[in-house]
């Protein structure tokens, strides 16, 4: 019997600082502004970071790290990538009895380049991970109190139903990050998840997705997921905040922002260590939320998303923390 289960992908990541690189003005680019090199050239880059990634591995990091037996269930490749991710996973005492190697694909792989005081620019191959299939996963061996669904895209999508219908059939309790490839399914395969979960996460951008409203309307937005969602839905908003509807009560709280060291994972580790109080707790919402952002923070603190992370033993820095929390009736 697992405390709980982690599902989402596996990714392996490279980190570049970049130098002093060319930022070009270009109209045709969403964001208008592009990093401009040399065709053919070499680029000289300052340093170099590997780390563990993905929304399956961040959350159950997390997990393991608060004390909880974990396992992780996804695919990666038989690979270099696959063989570290393997070892990574045993170290850190997460169960491997669930991840599948193939041969199909190569394990996921992101090139993050980092120039000097400019937004991140991620190269994303999306890999193994779209490897797992239903006739892969042994059911028996999936007993657990929790399962956690990281966000599950392209073709690994089509399984999030699937796992949602035996968790509800054996009394599985279940946290799940929608995706953008999730939030694409119709309105009745959405809701039909959603009637499966326990706890829902959306960042502001997937939430104003899922209730079709203005991204800047959060109190329109609140509105329409409880329509939709009777269990606890928690809307994070970066260095905003976050917003969580349990009931009749909202609790929306704020913190002394920090300055990022690197912001990958931090919203699976404010997820995973959300999910981790509540386990521990039930439905002690205030707490839940401290322990949360207190994760956040310290994994904004580190390169990579499965570094700076709480463990159990430091907990008690989530008490210390400054944090803003206001609950109000809805």
């Amino acid at each position: 019997m697992f405390d709980i289960i982690t599902f989402g992908s596996a990714t392996w990541d490279i980190a570049l600082n970049l130098p002093k690189a060319k930022i070009k003005k270009e109209v045709n680019l969403i964001v208008d502004k592009g990093i401009l090199f040399n065709l053919g050239s070499k680029i000289d880059i300052s340093n170099i970071n590997t780390n563990f990634g993905g929304g399956g591995i961040n959350t159950a990091t997390t997990f393991a790290l608060q004390g909880f037996k974990t396992a992780y269930c996804g695919a990666i490749g038989k690979d270099i990538g696959g063989r570290e991710t393997l070892n990574y996973l045993k170290e850190k005492k997460i169960d491997t009895s669930l991840v599948k190697s193939t041969d199909e694909k190569k394990t996921n792989t992101s090139i993050i380049m980092i120039p000097p005081n400019k937004d991140r620019t991620i190269l994303v191959y999306r890999g193994a991970s779209e490897c797992l299939h239903q006739s892969d996963i042994k059911w028996k061996k999936f007993t657990s109190k929790w399962f956690y669904l990281a966000p599950l895209s392209g073709k690994l999508s089509l399984l999030t139903e699937e796992i949602l219908i035996f968790a509800k059939k054996k009394g599985i309790k279940t946290a799940v990050n929608l995706g953008s490839t999730q939030l694409s399914f119709s309105k009745a395969k959405i809701q039909q998840i959603l009637d499966k979960t326990n706890v829902l996460i959306l960042n502001m951008e997937e939430a104003s997705i899922l209730t079709k409203t203005n991204y800047n309307n959060e109190k329109k937005i609140i509105e329409n997921i409880r329509k939709i969602f009777k269990g606890i839905a928690v809307i994070t908003d970066g260095e905003y905040g976050v917003s969580v509807i349990h009931k009749d009560k909202l609790y929306k709280a704020t913190s002394k922002k920090v300055i990022p060291v690197d912001t990958t994972g931090a919203g699976d580790a404010f997820s995973s260590a959300f999910i981790s109080a509540l386990i521990r707790k039930n439905d002690d919402i205030e707490y839940a939320i401290r322990l949360g952002i207190t994760n956040a923070k310290k994994c904004l603190t580190e390169m990579g998303s499965t570094n700076g992370l709480l463990s159990r033993k430091e907990n008690k820095l989530a008490e210390k923390e400054n944090i803003s929390i206001k609950v109000l009736n809805l």
